[in-house]
């Protein structure tokens, strides 16, 4: 459909540039992402199929993990393959129903992950600060709710921005400076005006900051119970318990929230800083999270030493 003779409403193919101006290191690039990766599709896979065959671990905390675990594959696989085809086969076109798409993709599964990781702040908040009434607040009722919250919320948050993404005509220009495709990356095409796409891209943003700041209230009271605790061993492992966890959050959060408030007022960040960075929140977390939440988990770490030792 031509508009303006030279605006498109819907262009055959976007151009996905990968890394620009490191496109001459896109193959060494590569090994580290791809490397780890398939640390976060080995890992997070075991922690699904450890969770799925022990029936013994039912609780709340291992039914966020799984969920989790299975967010970091789908996160992950909705955006490596697709750079790594750039990196090492020069497939730098995509349709742009496959951008719309994987746009949608990635900003559904980090709303998902964001939630997930206020979930399990608020599972252990409970569990530390309120120990005596865990079973009666996490019901299975209210942990089905949650995992309704999880899905729905970033959905729902989701699809104005895909509207928002059809309705914008596109000029001649037609390369996205990233190695995958993302909301304000695409908009940013448009030759009409993103205002509304900007603001509203706030505004989703807005619910990750609130996340964030829930996150630390729950970690803060947290430790503050923690250092109330009598037994200096208590003390020392739910201390050691809260420090990876909010590692692994400051290693989700903080490259998230760097991309997501680049695009609005970072002009003077080198552009590859910023695909790089982007880049970290997609396959970094994913491989973290099973060493993190996984391998330090007893149950968890017991039945895969029982698995790779029993003849």
């Amino acid at each position: 459909m031509i508009h303006a003779n030279t605006t498109t409403f819907h262009p055959d193919t976007f151009f996905l540039v990968g890394i620009p101006g490191l496109e001459a290191f896109h193959g060494w690039i590569s090994l580290p992402f791809c490397s780890v990766y398939l640390m976060a599709l080995l890992g997070n896979a075991t922690i699904l199929l450890v969770i799925w065959s022990d029936h013994m671990l039912r609780e709340p905390m291992f039914y966020f993990l799984a969920i989790l675990s299975a967010i970091d594959l789908a996160l992950s696989t909705s955006s490596v393959p697709r750079m790594l085809g750039i990196f090492w086969f020069d497939a730098h076109e995509i349709s742009f129903g496959s951008c719309v798409t994987q746009m949608f993709l990635i900003h559904t599964f980090t709303g998902m992950e964001s939630a997930v990781l206020l979930a399990m702040a608020f599972d252990r908040y409970v569990a530390i600060c309120v120990p005596l009434h865990y079973t009666t607040i996490l019901t299975p009722r209210v942990l089905a709710g949650i995992g309704v919250v999880i899905i729905m919320r970033p959905v729902l948050l989701m699809l104005p921005i895909v509207y928002l993404t059809h309705r914008l005509p596109f000029c001649d220009a037609q390369i996205i400076g990233h190695s995958y495709c993302e909301h304000m990356g695409i908009a940013k095409l448009a030759c009409a005006s993103i205002r509304i796409n900007a603001i509203y891209g706030l505004f989703v943003a807005s619910f990750l900051i609130l996340d964030v700041a829930l996150v630390g209230i729950s970690y803060a009271h947290i430790l503050r119970a923690v250092f109330c605790l009598p037994s200096r061993d208590a003390c020392h492992k739910a201390l050691s318990t809260c420090s990876s966890h909010v590692g692994v959050m400051c290693v989700f959060y903080t490259p998230s929230l760097f991309s997501f408030l680049t695009h609005r007022f970072g002009k003077n960040i080198p552009r590859y800083v910023h695909i790089l960075v982007a880049n970290l929140y997609v396959v970094i977390p994913p491989a973290l999270n099973p060493i993190i939440y996984g391998v330090r988990t007893k149950q968890i770490r017991d039945y895969v030493v029982r698995a790779f030792t029993t003849k």
